[in-house]
């Protein structure tokens, strides 16, 4: 690929110029005025295949080549702006019609576009993060530790916008995490104490059994078994139904087998005299067809019982965005926050809880009942998403900053 930089004192002399020397493929990069007249930067046997399997991410050193002077141009000069990064060089127009260009050529022409409209944002994006980082240090290093412990971009940016002025790292580093456990909202565990009308519900695998069997054990532990119902409305999972049936036993519960879930609402209605009443829900795929049915049941009672969505703090984010969206629909009163014992990160998941406003009102981190059941508390929370990126050894790259944090506008094609 040749480039060259073109000196004229307008911009019509240099694309004429440009044409003679580089011939008809010739492209134009860049442009813009000088004291002189007009700067110009073209190229031609521009190999946008190449450039793209290589990863080329500039623009290679141009030669020097000023043009000598001209007549001042005439009236109806196009504007500089309209060539920049434009494509092939426009030909004067003919008297007649010119037959329009074949589809691959323009092909060829968009896909050289897309490559340097890349090449032009990761440049920017790179001289304006490289601009934040000189000036404000303290900021773009609290957006690289958030970035580290898994804070998603656009809750980082509102963290450090916040930031005091004139504050040093330690005192930066306070106030983020100080503020990032105030953004996350918690919700006191009142059944402990005031009974209710509990349905746990998520995805297979969440952990709701295990999460309904550590309630059941603490309640009988603190008011006694005579005024807990367990109902095991799970028809799904082969088992679920003997694994409350051994669980009621265990702790002398009434144990409620419903013939379906749809039997809900009326099964509610003859166990008004329990204080606490948990509900084993049905655990599905987000994309089963039959969850839209297990959901609208769920919401048809939503006037007599109160939803806690259990999330697995051990899946991947969009599996987990996914879960929360889904599930929306009954209206969860807040979540159950499992198998943190087995989550390599945590600042994601606090991220999105926060995005979604749902309070958590446990925390469950191993499998022994009722001890790994735990009362939420947001700053014990951002304390563990450090700990485990430490423990990680999490880094963010300049790449990944410069991308997420340069602000840039972008070039219109």
């Amino acid at each position: 690929m040749r480039i060259i930089r073109y000196m004229a004192p307008d911009t019509r002399h240099a694309l004429r110029a440009v044409r003679e020397q580089l011939g008809e493929d010739a492209v134009i990069l860049t442009s813009k005025r000088t004291a002189e007249g007009v700067e110009v930067t073209a190229a031609t046997d521009f190999d946008a295949t190449r450039l793209e399997k290589e990863g080329v991410t500039g623009v290679p050193p141009v030669a020097e080549s000023t043009l000598t002077a001209a007549p001042a141009p005439p009236a109806g000069d196009p504007p500089l702006g309209a060539f920049v990064a434009a494509g092939p060089i426009p030909s004067p127009a003919p008297e007649a019609a010119a037959d329009a260009p074949p589809a691959a050529a323009m092909d060829s022409m968009s896909v050289e576009l897309r490559i340097l409209r890349r090449m032009l944002e990761s440049q920017l994006e790179q001289l304006a993060w490289n601009e934040r980082t000189r000036r404000t240090p303290v900021l773009t290093e609290m957006l690289r530790e958030l970035t580290e412990i898994g804070i998603l971009p656009e809750l980082a940016e509102r963290i450090t916008e916040q930031l005091p002025e004139s504050v040093d790292l330690a005192a930066a580093r306070r106030f983020a995490f100080t503020a990032l456990s105030q953004y996350l909202p918690v919700s006191a565990p009142r059944w402990a104490d005031e009974g209710g009308r509990v349905a746990l519900i998520g995805c297979t695998g969440a952990g709701k059994t295990t999460t309904l069997a550590k309630m059941a054990v603490r309640w009988v532990l603190r008011h006694g078994a005579s005024d807990l119902a367990l109902v095991a409305a799970d028809s799904v999972r082969i088992g679920a139904h003997g694994e409350l049936q051994s669980l009621g036993q265990m702790l002398g519960a009434q144990v409620y087998t419903p013939d379906s879930l749809s039997d809900l609402a009326a099964l509610l209605a003859q166990l008004t005299r329990f204080r606490l009443v948990l509900i084993d829900t049905p655990g599905t795929s987000v994309r089963d067809p039959h969850l839209s049915a297990t959901l609208t049941v769920l919401a048809n009672c939503a006037s007599t019982l109160e939803s806690a969505l259990v999330l697995p703090a051990n899946i991947q984010l969009g599996a987990l965005e996914e879960a929360i969206s889904r599930f929306a629909p009954t209206n969860p009163r807040c979540c159950v926050l499992t198998k943190l014992d087995e989550a390599a990160s945590l600042g994601g998941v606090l991220s999105l809880l926060i995005r979604a406003r749902l309070p958590v009102a446990y925390v469950s981190e191993g499998q022994r009942v009722p001890e790994d059941l735990q009362p939420a508390r947001s700053l014990e929370l951002v304390s563990t998403a450090v700990r485990l990126a430490k423990a990680a050894n999490a880094t963010a790259d300049e790449d990944l900053l410069r991308r997420r944090f340069g602000k840039v506008t972008h070039a219109r094609a």
